[in-house]
């Protein structure tokens, strides 16, 4: 008897499992084999004493051997159909629910990324699921195989004796305390463990992946220190769910010990008395035996079922999350056109936030338009830029392009119509034609180079060690910052979306490569509504209209020379970046800026 309290998600996991029924009910036919072979093993005790060993019977010589030989080559038959079919539905449903997993967390909000760190997701992907697999394959198997062992087993011992087997019975209630009482400690410290080694995974991704940071900084010791507390913390959980389950075996074998010091006492009177045969009492003690052991085993199986259930929990409490980010019942497809991008009323509070990161925004876009973000580190450029695609939704007020809410329209039609290049370079570990075609992958091999040539990045992709099919590493690690960059603007250049919003585009190039890839941005943006964020003035001297904003607000609106007039936010920016010349009221483009060098 294994008690837990089914959850509606318990029950899905039950229905994958019952999903498998054919495989299911020959594996249980494997477990009636296991069971039955068992029993009759105990059931020969008394034939091999009684008429081999007292009556000297030379038929029964003869036949029992083979009778042991045939019940051990179907027990090991069976066992191994079982296994087989057993892992094979268990590796089928955690394929399932990985692929479950990983395709709900894609689906979910930006904002749930930012909340979740990367290496808990990935444990919950990895670890959750393994021991979810460890439940299903082996220790489900267990407990229907040792239930039809018991079954099998009872069955033998009433046959045999079935008034020492109305006592031997009596202990057996008090073996199921310790089923319960520690399958229920066993689950709490299975989730504190899961718990712990997703912190652990977290901590691994970002000290690894931030190693260099970490040996700049001479913080080896430090981050040793940090994992040692992590990995004792880890031990103190796992040393809980140790001395749990090595408490249940012992408490279960001093009761067995009760019930087979009873049977002895009361079987051996009965032989002595002459009302049974040694046969018998050998065959019921061996049966008793057998049976003791199946039930002490369900013991740790229920342990392992509630670990699983721990991390279905965990699993469970992703596939539940709903996105913020919603399509409409009957969503409006966009056309791919150029585009009249409006913000009316604008705000935006991300969630736990009290302070609202855009208020009251109202902007306009008009088809091929390039409208500039600038403002200090805080401002809420990033903020604005990031509602267009839908990776938050408006607080207030709403977004129309073309006179359309884009919240009426699929999240998928919608960032069709954009391209994005951000400050960071995220690549992906493939070849350097894969990322580039990311947003369009049946682009022919012409498009592909052309790409790659108006973002100013053939000449170093040729270089390669084998072109356009080489790998470029975790990140793009093998590339220097400037190619990375590049990559990711021919990227944006063969997606060819009217909408593009250029996040510090060409922040990591260095200043030949800024004036090469600026003019193909100039071209790319021809047509185009375009926003443009920027922190550095030179990268925004195509602009029609340059919006300044601060702590969440637009405080200024115009052209360079309007906005460098009026001597508000825009012009103390232009004096940080020019402070050679505050007065100056050239153009932005007829000067030249200061750069980061970033080496190629």
């Amino acid at each position: 008897m294994i008690l837990f309290s089914l959850k509606p998600r318990h029950k899905i996991l039950i229905g994958m499992i019952r999903d498998n029924w054919t495989r299911l009910f020959a594996a249980m036919g494997c477990m009636l084999v296991i069971a039955a072979t068992t029993s009759a093993t105990a059931f020969l005790v008394k034939p091999v004493l009684d008429d081999i060993f007292f009556n000297k019977d030379q038929t029964m010589l003869t036949l029992i051997p083979l009778a042991v030989i045939l019940i051990y080559f179907l027990r090991g038959a069976a066992t191994y159909g079982q296994e087989y079919l057993m892992n094979y539905v268990g590796e089928g449903i955690i394929r399932r629910l990985r692929n479950m997993l990983y395709n709900h967390i894609q689906d979910l909000d930006l904002a749930f990324f930012q909340k979740e760190r990367t290496g808990v997701l990935m444990s919950r992907i990895t670890n959750d699921v393994n021991i979810i697999k460890s439940m299903v394959s082996t220790s489900v198997t267990s407990m229907l195989r040792d239930a039809f062992t018991i079954a099998g087993l009872t069955g033998v011992i009433f046959y045999r004796d079935w008034k020492m087997a109305a006592f031997a019975f009596l202990i057996l209630p008090l073996a199921f305390y310790p089923i319960v009482e520690f399958g229920r400690r066993v689950r709490r410290v299975s989730t504190g463990c899961q718990q712990a080694m997703a912190e652990m995974s977290s901590f691994l991704h970002e000290t690894l992946s931030g190693n260099k940071i970490v040996k700049a900084f001479g913080r080896e010791n430090d981050e040793k220190e940090r994992f040692a507390k992590k990995t004792l913390d880890l031990f103190r959980l796992e040393m809980k769910g140790v001395v749990a389950n090595a408490l249940s075996s012992p408490v279960m074998e001093f009761l067995a010990g009760i019930g087979i010091a009873f049977i002895i006492w009361y079987g051996g009177s009965r032989v002595i008395s002459g009302t049974s045969t040694p046969g018998t009492f050998f065959s019921f003690m061996a049966a008793v035996l057998m049976l003791y052991d199946p039930v002490k085993k369900l013991s740790k199986v229920n342990n392992k079922i509630q670990q699983g259930l721990a991390a279905t929990d965990r699993v469970f409490d992703i596939l539940e999350r709903e996105s913020d980010i919603q399509d409409p019942p009957t969503p409006v497809e966009f056309r791919n056109r150029p585009h009249h991008v409006r913000f009316e009323n604008v705000s935006l509070r991300y969630d736990g936030e009290e302070t609202r990161a855009l208020k009251g925004i109202d902007l306009d876009a008009a088809p091929g338009e390039v409208l500039a973000l600038v403002g200090m580190s805080g401002g809420g450029k990033t903020s604005l830029v990031n509602l267009i695609p839908r990776f938050y939704d408006v607080s207030e007020g709403r977004i129309l392009i073309d006179q359309i809410d884009i919240r009426r329209a699929s999240v998928a039609s919608l960032r069709r119509q954009i391209a994005i290049v951000t400050q960071d370079t995220i690549l992906f570990d493939h070849s350097v034609r894969y990322n580039i075609a990311y947003g369009k992958p049946n682009a022919a091999e012409e498009e592909v180079i052309a790409a790659a040539k108006a973002a100013y990045a053939f000449d170093f992709i040729q270089h390669l060690p084998r072109g356009f099919d080489t790998r470029i590493g975790e990140l793009g690690n093998r590339l220097s910052g400037g190619q990375k960059q590049r990559i990711c603007i021919a990227r944006a250049l063969l997606k060819d979306a009217p909408i593009l919003i250029l996040d510090e585009a060409t922040s990591a190039l260095d200043t030949e490569s800024e004036m090469l890839v600026q003019k193909a941005l100039e071209n790319l943006m021809r047509g185009r509504t375009t926003f443009v964020i920027a922190h550095r003035l030179s990268t925004i001297s195509v602009a029609d209209r340059i919006m300044v904003l601060v702590d969440g607000k637009v405080v200024e609106e115009g052209t360079h020379q309007t906005l460098l007039s009026r001597r508000g936010e825009y012009f103390k920016l232009y004096q940080m970046q020019f402070s050679n010349d505050p007065e100056a009221d050239l153009s932005v483009s007829e000067r030249e800026t200061p750069a980061a060098v970033t080496s190629d």
